[in-house]
């Protein structure tokens, strides 16, 4: 019988979008809440993170916000990040390059195109030990046979050929939806990491289709895929790990005539992850896959004693909230809100107050 309390190291979130203005002022903080206290975060702001000085200061913005979280920040691949720009962020603390191939998903509109374009880049990346960071689909094109379906497994040409090229360079390929996607990380060698969504291990195709709160880029798929994403996490993989991809959107964005992609997770996201790993009968796998597996493949200390704990619990069911009201929103009429993934519903693990 599993354990009525877990107690476990703060989470470590290998994928987050904590936007900027409002949003981000009402998201930030809310990322201990869900139990995480170290996240990577996305660079596909309006501009988009492009130059050193541009990612130190949204550090900065977001520290102020979360006081107590550990942000590691990134840069947006596009013909400004030099090898010299790239000196640059690493010697100013920049851990990672994020990859959007052109208009796959939010803010990608600024994205790549050839990626053998950016081969002097990514040589700089690897000799400064810096990690790339891949949104691993081709743009869909109906003329080539490619759309949401098959986008994520007609992208694995290319980390292949990234990762042939680039031996040393660690890779991250994102919130993997596809079996085959976890097949072929599998298959590389250690430089080449997955990351998984919490989203992603619950839902499939029937749950997005018709559902605008489930909508993300990539699109979850069929149930054996999903099932493909569960038995690594399961595994206990070392190169698998969390990444939520929680990317709020108010809610007349998600429920417009065409939705934004994006699944919000944050304040929930460590008792999601809970519920599924008991579900699927591995608890013992969980710190693994919130913690030490990312921590260890960027490279960050494991947590210490003097790092706290938190505590999970299942004396009192976590009824998630229908939504959360962005900061200052509604002086003019309706206020903005976010609905959160598993809006309304009851999830078995919370975490304990002190």
């Amino acid at each position: 019988m599993a354990p009525d309390t877990i107690t476990l190291p703060w989470a470590s979130d290998f994928h987050c979008h904590l936007r900027q203005g409002a949003m981000m002022e009402t998201v930030t903080p809310m990322v201990e809440q869900g139990g995480v206290r170290t996240v990577l975060a996305m660079p596909n702001l309006t501009p988009p993170l492009t130059r050193t000085q541009m990612a130190v200061d949204y550090g900065r913005q977001l520290q102020q916000l979360a006081p107590g979280v550990h942000f590691i920040l990134t840069l947006y691949l596009n013909p400004d990040l030099t090898p010299e720009e790239i000196g640059l962020a690493a010697k100013a603390g920049i851990t990672a390059v994020k990859v959007y191939p052109s208009g796959v998903t939010t803010n990608s509109d600024w994205g790549v195109l050839d990626f053998k374009a950016y081969y002097p880049t990514f040589a700089a990346m690897q000799e400064h030990n810096m990690v790339l960071c891949l949104h691993g689909e081709c743009p869909s094109d109906a003329d080539k046979g490619i759309c949401i379906l098959n986008a994520e497994e007609r992208f694995l040409a290319t980390l292949r050929e990234l990762h042939q090229a680039f031996p040393r360079l660690r890779i991250v390929l994102e919130h993997a939806t596809t079996k085959a996607a976890v097949d072929c990380v599998k298959s590389l060698g250690d430089t080449v990491a997955c990351t998984i969504t919490a989203h992603h291990l619950f839902i499939t195709v029937d749950d997005w289709a018709g559902q605008p709160h489930h909508f993300c880029k990539p699109v979850a798929k069929f149930p054996s895929d999903r099932d493909a994403l569960r038995e690594v996490a399961k595994s206990g993989h070392p190169r698998f790990f969390l990444g939520s991809d929680s990317a709020p959107h108010p809610r007349r964005a998600k429920q417009g005539e065409k939705p934004a992609a994006g699944v919000f997770t944050t304040p929930v996201l460590v008792p999601l992850m809970a519920t599924l790993f008991e579900k699927l009968g591995c608890l013992d796998r969980l710190e693994g896959f919130i913690s030490t597996h990312g921590r260890n493949f960027y490279q960050l200390p494991l947590p210490s004693a003097a790092d706290g704990t938190i505590t999970l619990t299942r004396s009192a069911a976590l009824r998630v909230p229908e939504a959360y009201t962005v900061a200052g929103s509604g002086a003019s009429g309706e206020p903005d809100t976010v609905v959160p993934f598993m809006a309304g519903a009851e999830i078995a693990w919370s975490i304990k107050s002190d």
